[in-house]
């Protein structure tokens, strides 16, 4: 997964209005970064599964389970310092690279 160099490791306060401007509505602003959001975890999530399934073993070897307890722990804080999902979600989207589309007024009307 790539992750903008611009992406921040903290929270910044961020004019939500002018944000919203892209989309015109905050609430769909919202839902678009929940969204990314949520894709964003499930890959780290299955990145994550991925690399902890090489440490599995099926044999019980005390040495080699405190070994790998060690080498899962350094993975999971690698893992862990990385920016949260709201925040590369957030990114991408300031930065333009999302693709999602909006519903209009007129397309609401029609459902009616």
């Amino acid at each position: 997964m790539k992750i903008s160099t611009q992406t921040p490791n903290n929270t910044i306060t961020r004019d939500v209005v002018e944000m919203a401007s892209k989309v015109g509505n905050v609430y769909e602003m919202v839902v678009i970064l929940s969204k990314r959001a949520n894709q964003v975890s499930a890959a780290e999530k299955k990145e994550l599964d991925k690399i902890l399934a090489d440490y599995s073993s099926p044999m019980d070897n005390s040495f080699d389970e405190v070994f790998n307890n060690k080498e899962q722990a350094e993975i999971s804080l690698q893992f862990e310092k990385m920016p949260k999902p709201t925040l590369i979600a957030t990114q991408e989207f300031l930065e333009d690279e999302l693709n999602y589309t909006t519903s209009s007024k007129d397309d609401l009307l029609k459902d009616e």
